[in-house]
């Protein structure tokens, strides 16, 4: 399947001062896959190695960390060369081989013309018991697929091309817009994890048949996360941050207004009620990728960061389709756009993870009294709300009070209508499939 990050890996590989590249990315989110495709299209030869499945290739970085002797032994073990100057070294999962994550820096530093790429879990790389190469590499995060990416993946070819021509001063035809709207209600039950999307388009054929296989994907890959809960939480006790992740899922449900809510401390675990109980779990899921963290303030001015408070936040999941999955949503609720109050939160998570995998990592909300904005977006210097509705219905009460008290150029809701900018009230309408390409821009005279 065709990820948009191989852009970005063909302008590392081309970079003039290029350092190693770490890949980093929750379990099974498709980074082996990427990187040998990547190998694959734009190398003469690549050399992989996976360290959690070879274990032993550990003693390579036991005498030293000298990286032309492990490039030496390195290509003994493999039985083939390794041409420095033309061919891609893979270190899979190098969280499993701290030595091999500091090596990098003296790839780096004594072995620039070879191009090398690390790829890791988030929290393996996170928990690392070894000096991280500060400044010594690039970093990429490779994110479930967007909803371009499923449409890519979907063969949906005139979709992804129409989405990618459309500018501000553009428009979407209604039957185009029907027809985009009732792929992204698709993309709602298979989210963007690749497995499940191309469990779906291998039996998309049969859609009773494909959504019923993509959940068990989705099952199978949530009790895989628990495993990895136990298995790396070190000294958090295990128990308390899967109770935490479990919670997200289960305080969202609750929400009767139709928007997510600020996260609850009380009744996650028995006797605790405090954040600083909880503080080390949520950031581990955090520091995992497993959850999106949006923070709330209470000011509509810069800073965002100065205007919130540690301890009050939002708590989403990574991954629309594993939302669904962890609140048993059925899919035929989610195509039928029926799920009452579930649909405020549910489209709001989907904003959050379009937002955080295509733009900035670190979510704002805006809270003062009882008026509230879903996003804050800091775009070259201005503050631009952003209003989520999950349907056609676009009163903006809570929109209208940030405008009168903060004056912004613009202001956004992202809905069920379509594509529409009016500049006269300062209002732009973009429909909720195009949360991956905020904002847009003007087309160029």
């Amino acid at each position: 399947m065709k990820r948009l990050i191989m852009d970005q890996l063909s302008r590392w590989k081309g970079g003039k001062h290029r350092k190693p590249l770490l890949l980093l990315g929750v379990r099974q989110v498709g980074k082996t896959y990427i990187l040998k495709e990547f190998a694959a299209s734009h190398f003469p030869s690549y050399h992989y190695v996976n360290f959690e499945k070879e274990p032993g290739l550990n003693r390579l970085f036991k005498p030293d960390l000298n990286p032309k002797r492990i490039i030496d032994e390195l290509s003994f073990h493999l039985g083939q060369p390794i041409n420095i100057a033309e061919d891609l070294v893979i270190f899979d999962e190098i969280q499993a081989c701290p030595k091999a994550l500091t090596s990098l820096k003296y790839f780096q530093e004594d072995l620039p013309k070879l191009r090398i790429c690390g790829a890791g879990s988030l929290l393996g790389i996170h928990l690392a018991p070894t000096s991280f190469p500060v400044g010594k590499v690039s970093m990429l995060t490779l994110c479930p697929m967007s909803f371009e990416e499923f449409l890519m993946a979907d063969e949906d070819n005139k979709s992804v091309e129409i989405l990618r021509k459309l500018t501000l001063s553009g428009t979407i035809p209604e039957i185009i817009h029907e027809h985009l709207w009732n792929q992204m209600k698709r993309y709602f039950v298979v989210g963007g994890m690749p497995e499940a999307v191309s469990t779906y388009c291998e039996n998309k054929d049969n859609l009773f048949v494909a959504f019923s296989l993509v959940r068990e994907k989705q099952d199978h890959l949530i009790t895989a996360y628990y495993a990895d809960m136990a298995k790396h939480s070190g000294k958090i006790n295990a128990m308390h941050i899967d109770r935490v992740f479990r919670s997200v899922p289960t305080q969202l449900e609750k929400e009767q207004d139709g928007s997510a809510g600020k996260f609850r401390f009380k009744g996650v675990i028995p006797g605790v009620s405090h954040y600083q109980r909880l503080a080390s779990a949520i950031d581990w899921l955090v520091a995992a990728g497993l959850v999106i963290k949006v923070n709330i303030v209470n000011s509509g001015n810069l800073p965002f960061k100065a205007h919130s408070k540690e301890n009050i936040f939002k708590l989403l999941l990574f991954d629309i389709g594993i939302l669904g999955a962890m609140c048993h949503l059925s899919p035929k609720v989610i195509l039928d756009y029926n799920y009452g109050s579930y649909k405020g939160y549910f489209v709001e998570n989907f904003v959050a993870q379009a937002f955080y995998c295509s733009g900035p990592q670190e979510l704002f909300c805006w809270n003062e009294k009882t008026a509230e904005v879903e996003f804050l977006r800091e775009i070259e210097g201005q503050i631009i709300p952003i209003e989520v509705k999950s349907g056609s219905t676009t009163k903006t009460k809570s929109l209208k009070v940030f405008s009168e008290k903060y004056h912004p150029i613009y202001r956004v809701i992202l809905s069920g209508k379509s594509f529409h900018i009016d500049e006269k009230n300062g209002l732009h309408f973009y429909p909720l499939y195009l949360a991956d390409r905020f904002p847009l821009v003007l087309e160029d005279v």
